[in-house]
């Protein structure tokens, strides 16, 4: 190993695509697929040669004691079994005295079968599944490439999962589709799925006046018949598939209503544990952290990119075949790459009440012009400040618990005290307009969706 440049940071978490953008199914609104443009006439397949390459730079590089192995895609499960135990083979072999290594593989789930179940288990692979909600939302754009919905395929791997006792979580795009239901698709989640921990991405595809057409088919349309069209943060339009900035605040509040009566401290969104910690001065997830710049994606053949969202020839910052990866994150242009998340920000953004929580969000959604016209805000911040702003008491409460000693799901008391007081036909807090009886009330109406089974949609 090289000695270690100054700039490089103690850590840091490195997203890996063994079989590039590669995958086994079409959703529409995957603009990963887009990126086999990159690597043209390549089967996007990582080499033994290049994973042993990654794990032990990987390991090299860390002088902290905590190191995730991240697999992503594409879809990670196109590589088989046998490739992921080498790499178990080689973390073992390269592994640094007092560090641990944690796991995490995100699928789809539909190639999940015995083996790889009993694999995730046997190595303690925090699994990511990847779902929309309840089929009808689910199939709306994760479909496969004969356009087919992909629930029930899904469904069958979290049976396995289920079965073979794997730690998973929930990965949940919000999106065009699902963005009105944040309550049901959380209810369908934590009953039907009995998942625990949850994260959930809005989706946001940018495009131009002259991509829009095209983009709007989805990212497997080729634009000339024979290749895909390279997605890009470039524009200032965005898919009908995309997330309405409002929408994203209003799915976010709609589930934090139910979670924040019903979950503290049984039930983990990604969304609101950040939130939590901000309170404290730290953060833990990019997207809302002051900078960034420690994100950094690997690509099958060992190109290292800036961000999972920059993969463009721009954001390259070099191979690792070539230059040791601590020397790669290290470099000036990735450092100016994470501090311009700071020293960007619009105006607006600067003064802003909440900015202590959100920091601007994220620079790849900085593309709409500011309320005084200034161009790099972000295109979510209508959402995130409603969000920020509408659950910062009762984060504020809950900090103040822990600084007591006490637990945060004493909030729920306060809720309840809250909720008692203000009588069931008042206005429902999260701002729906409807009476609390009937918004987040006792009386909250039933989902209109079906559940897990693929014939009567019967709970299991």
């Amino acid at each position: 190993m090289p000695a270690r440049p100054s700039a490089a940071p103690p850590g840091f978490h490195l997203l890996a695509k063994p079989s590039g953008s590669t995958c086994n199914i079409d959703c529409t609104y995957c603009f990963f697929l887009s990126k086999e443009a990159l690597y043209p006439n390549d089967k996007s397949r990582m080499s033994n040669t290049t994973l042993e390459v990654y794990i032990r730079q990987l390991l090299e590089s860390h002088i902290a004691p905590d190191v995730t192995v991240a697999w992503q895609g594409g879809e990670p499960t196109l590589m088989r079994v046998e490739f992921f135990r080498k790499a178990m083979q080689f973390v073992e072999q390269y592994r640094q005295p007092g560090q641990t290594v944690q796991h995490t593989f995100q699928t789809n789930g539909i190639l999940l079968d015995e083996e790889w179940c009993a694999f995730f288990k046997e190595h303690d692979v925090l699994v990511g599944l990847s779902v929309d909600g309840p089929r009808e939302l689910h199939d709306t754009y994760r479909v496969d490439r004969r356009d087919q919905g992909t629930f029930d395929r899904v469904m069958a791997g979290w049976r396995l999962l289920q079965h073979h006792g794997v730690e998973f979580n929930i990965l949940c795009t919000v999106n065009a589709a699902n963005e009105r239901h944040g309550r049901d698709v959380y209810r369908f989640f934590r009953d039907d799925l009995g998942a625990k921990w949850m994260q959930f991405i809005p989706i946001v595809e940018r495009a131009t006046a002259e991509t829009l057409a095209i983009a709007n088919q989805g990212w497997s349309v080729r634009d000339d018949g024979r290749k895909r069209l390279l997605y890009t943060q470039t524009g200032g339009l965005v898919t009908e598939r995309s997330v309405g900035s409002k929408r994203y605040g209003t799915f976010l509040i709609d589930i934090f209503e139910e979670w924040v009566r019903h979950d503290i401290g049984t039930v983990y969104v990604q969304m609101f544990d950040v939130t939590l910690e901000a309170f404290f001065g730290r953060h833990l997830l990019c997207i809302h952290a002051p900078t960034c710049g420690n994100g950094p994606v690997l690509e099958h053949n060992g190109d290292l990119y800036s961000c999972d969202h920059f993969v463009e020839p721009d954001y390259l910052l070099g191979n690792i075949h070539d230059t040791h990866m601590v020397e790669l994150i290290a470099k000036p242009e990735q450092r100016t790459f994470g501090a311009d998340k700071q020293d960007q920000l619009t105006a607006q953004c600067q003064g802003c009440k909440v900015r202590h929580l959100c920091n601007g969000g994220c620079p790849k959604d900085r593309f709409i012009n500011s309320r005084d016209g200034e161009p790099g805000h972000n295109y979510l911040c209508e959402g995130l400040e409603a969000f920020f702003m509408h659950t910062g008491p009762r984060f504020n409460a809950m900090a103040q618990l822990l600084q007591q000693g006490r637990a945060p799901a004493n909030v729920m008391t306060t809720v309840a005290a809250d909720d008692a007081r203000r009588g069931p036909y008042q206005p429902c807090p999260c701002g729906s307009g409807q009476k609390y009886r009937f918004c987040h009330g006792p009386k909250a109406p039933a989902s209109l969706f079906s559940g897990v089974s693929p014939v009567s949609g019967e709970r299991p």
